[in-house]
This record gives C-alpha cells, sequence and structure tokens, in this order.
C-alpha cells in the first residue's frame, strides 16, 4: 500500500523502530533499538513475547557454545536472557543451553521490554507494508480497535515468515529447492506426573545398551509401531526439555507434521488439530512404554505450532550450507552459530537425510548482508526469513543466532535513525562495535575474554 492510501487509515503511532513479531529475533530487535534511545513498538499477533519459546511452548533454548565444547560463543541480549531466567528461578543451564518455565519466560520479557521502553501492542496482525517507491514508511495493523497505521523511521521484519518484506515485494525462496516443501511443523505440550528419575536411568540405560540412539529411543518407538502400540509419525524423541524448577513436569518435541505451508491459515488449522491429536496419543504410548511416565497426563498444549521454515528473504549475501559447514567468517559478521544442521524429515517420520553433524570445535559466522533484503529501503530481517538457503537455514533457525541477528537489526536500526540513512548504507563496523560494546562475540579474541 503506498503512503497515500495508508493516510485514510486512523495513525495508531508514530515510532522510530517498529518490530513486527515478538519472537526470538524481535526481543533482540526491540530491546537493542530501545536501549539506544528509539521510540520502539513491538507488533504480535500472540498475547505475550518469545515466539515458539513463549506461545509455542518451547522451553529450551540452544546453542550458546561452540560445537561439542564448553566454550561459550554467544554473549549480547541471547546471553543475558539465559542468565535472567536462572537468576529469576524460572530456568536452568549448562553451556549449550537454557530450559525454563514458558510462562516464567513469558514475564520476565515483559518485564524486559518494560525496563527498556518498549511499547507492546498484542493480539495485533500485521496486514500490509506502507510505501513510497520502494521505501518502507510502516504498516497497517488489524486488532480489535480496528485496521489502522503505524508510521515508523525503520521496519525490522521478525514475522518468521518474512510477512513484511513479501508485501514490500521484496525477492523470495520457500523450501528445498526441488520442490518448495517445508521441514514439518511440531506442536509442543507440557505433561505433568512425571519421574525424571527414574526415566533418566532409563535413558542412560537405553543409551548404553543401543549407543546408536543417544537418547531418542529409537528402538522403543519402532517396537511399539511394530506392536501396533504407536502410530507411525515420529521415530523418535525430538526433544525432553525439563528443569529442576518444576521436577514433575517435561516438555515433549514429538509431534510431526508434514506439508504445511505456513502462509496458509488453513494448513496452520490442520496442522495445530493434527499437532494436538498426536499429543494426547504421545502421553498414552508414555504411559505404556517410559519407566517414570506411568502416570503422566496432559498439563498444556501451547496456542501455536512450532514453524521451522517457510520464506527466506533474499538479501545481500546468501548464506550457503558451504559456508556454514566450512566455518565460514564473513567479513560483516554479525553473530556466530554452532547448531548442527537439522532438518527433519520432510515427507515422513524422523530425520531427513540432509542432516550435517558438525566436528567439535565449531562455529560459523552470520553476515550482517543477510539482514538486508533485496529491493526495499528501511527495512531489516531477522530470525528464520533471513537470506540463505534451505539447508543452511537447519541451522540458522534455532532461537540462539535468531535472537544475535535481531539484536543487530535493532543496533542498525538505531544507526540508520540517528543518521538519517537506510540501514543498506550503516558502516557494518558501527553495528559490530555496538555489538562488542554490549557483551556480544563476533571473534576468537572476544570468546576467550568471555570464557576467562
Amino acid at each position: 500500500m503506498q503512503q497515500q492510501e495508508a493516510n485514510a487509515l486512523p495513525l495508531q503511532g508514530e515510532y522510530d523502530v517498529l518490530v513486527v513479531g515478538g519472537g526470538p529475533a524481535g526481543i533482540g530487535a526491540s530491546l537493542a533499538a530501545a536501549r539506544k534511545g528509539m521510540k520502539t513498538l513491538i507488533v504480535e499477533q500472540f498475547n505475550c513475547l518469545g515466539g515458539v519459546a513463549g506461545a509455542g511452548g518451547h522451553g529450551h533454548i540452544s546453542a550458546y557454545n561452540e560445537g561439542g565444547s564448553s566454550r561459550r560463543i554467544v554473549g549480547g541480549i541471547a546471553h543475558e536472557l539465559a542468565d535472567r531466567l536462572v537468576q529469576e528461578g524460572v530456568g536452568s543451564r549448562n553451556p549449550h543451553a537454557v530450559d525454563f518455565e514458558v510462562e516464567g519466560l513469558k514475564y520476565l520479557l515483559e518485564g524486559m521490554m518494560q525496563e527498556a521502553g518498549v511499547a507492546l501492542l498484542y493480539h495485533t496482525f500485521f496486514c500490509e507494508a506502507i510505501l513510497e517507491g520502494t521505501t518502507i514508511r510502516g504498516a497497517v495493523i488489524q486488532n480489535k480497535s480496528g485496521r489502522q497505521r503505524v508510521q515508523a523511521s525503520q521496519i525490522i521484519d521478525c514475522t518468521g515468515d518474512g510477512d513484511v518484506a513479501f508485501s514490500a515485494g521484496c525477492p523470495y525462496e520457500v523450501g528445498r529447492a526441488s520442490d518448495s516443501k517445508c521441514q514439518p511443523v511440531t506442536l509442543m505440550f507440557t505433561i505433568g506426573g512425571v519421574d525424571w528419575k527414574r526415566v533418566e536411568a532409563f535413558r542412560q540405560q537405553h543409551v548404553k545398551q543401543f549407543p546408536g540412539d543417544g537418547f531418542k529411543l529409537n528402538h522403543v518407538y519402532a517396537r511399539a509401531i511394530e506392536a501396533g502400540d504407536m502410530e507411525p509419525f515420529q521415530t523418535g524423541n525430538m526433544g525432553w526439555w525439563w528443569t529442576p524448577t518444576r521436577p514433575d513436569q517435561v516438555g515433549v518435541n514429538f509431534t510431526h507434521i508434514i506439508h504445511i505451508d505456513s502462509t496458509r491459515a488453513e494448513d496452520l488449522t490442520r496442522a495445530t488439530m493434527e499437532g494436538r491429536r498426536q499429543a494426547h496419543a504421545t502421553v498414552q504410548i508414555y504411559r505404556k512404554l517410559i519407566p517414570g511416565m506411568e502416570d503422566c497426563y496432559m498439563v498444556s498444549t501451547p496456542n501455536t505450532v512450532g514453524l521451522r521454515e517457510s520464506r527466506r528473504i533474499m538479501g545481500e549475501v546468501v548464506v550457503t550450507e558451504e559456508d556454514i559447514k566450512s566455518q565460514h567468517i564473513f567479513q560483516d559478521t554479525i553473530a556466530l552459530g554452532s547448531f548442527f544442521v537439522d532438518i527433519h524429515c520432510i515427507d515422513g517420520p524422523g530425520m531427513d537425510p540432509t542432516v550435517w553433524q558438525p566436528p567439535k570445535t565449531f562455529r560459523y559466522g552470520i553476515p550482517y548482508r543477510a539482514l538486508v533484503p533485496k529491493d526495499a529501503e528501511n527495512l531489516l530481517v531477522a530470525g528464520r526469513c533471513i537470506s540463505c538457503t534451505h539447508i543452511a537455514l537447519g541451522s540458522l533457525r534455532v532461537m540462539v543466532p535468531c535472537i544475535a541477528e535481531g539484536e543487530a537489526a535493532g543496533y542498525a536500526a538505531a544507526l540508520a535513525v540517528q543518521q538519517k540513512t537506510s540501514p543498506r548504507s550503516i558502516d557494518v563496523h558501527e553495528i559490530r562495535e555496538l555489538i562488542r560494546a554490549n557483551g556480544g562475540i563476533l571473534d576468537e579474541e572476544d570468546i576467550a575474554r568471555a570464557n576467562g
């Protein structure tokens, strides 16, 4: 929508920085911009921040460490958030990850936004970018107050699906190259009534008996499928998230729904219903098969399914799987990543053949140019919609790099406001210095300093 047409809509407000989406990337973007003095608004479709970690019920954020080592390679807001979850008594941390109570995360994030002066607008959908030529001037939004416009000097697209960039006409790609199909989606859920010590003892025993299984318990589920006790929608655990602050509860990453287009409401509805069906079926499976879960029960399913992939907005550079596997460090690196290439099977249960496990000392750079979309000004993207290939996204999509990308975008947007220019024109050295000044880690010297 062009600005002249948008002027007919009621004005919700004018801001220096508008962040669309309050997930992991949106958290980093909004806090960074506001802490640099920007009048900042988050527009969020759900009733909480955190994205998949909040509305999606995924109480586990990783990876903070370098490959299989204990060296921390991530600082800044992602590191701060993990520490504060522990300090608030709602999480526990190890070198790789932080596990937490989802409700505790939601409450903490709102407090952090209030501290920074970030304005929040929940229950609000982004509808359309407001344009003057190829320059974005704001967004049309929709909520119970009606259809309105938000004017902003800089916009950061943290929708995950690249909704703002798509609306602005930026080029994009979807899914794998052969057929544009995306990774499956998962409805997380939480169970209670768990004797975690017994569960852990069973897992340890299983690993000794079947070393190739790890903690996935593939043999357990294979036998259950063969016996007719389980539908073949999944082959192994994708994650049991447990924290001692809620000792009898476990967050479960197990459901697996294929061939979903997360930009279609019909597909999201189908995925939610099928995910909830699989979740309730899983409770019965656990009661029968897992020692320590004989009396488990459903505590909750979340507001939304967890989405791994949709649009990837093409930027000034495209991060490839070769960049990740070769541990390439770009000159304009704004964050480090270290997660394995994690691709769940697109056409059936289990993991995809394209999964890649890295060496122990593994890290790679994430370039600022991947956050700068082609064919639009005053716009940055952060999170799983950044410029990369389908396979590269298998590593880039997880929450820690998303937070760090958002933080870099927030600093870049603040600099663009201060310098009255587009983010495309910002000197990346200035962004990198702001990242470092706020505890970020970009190279070996920073890693050595952070790890003492």
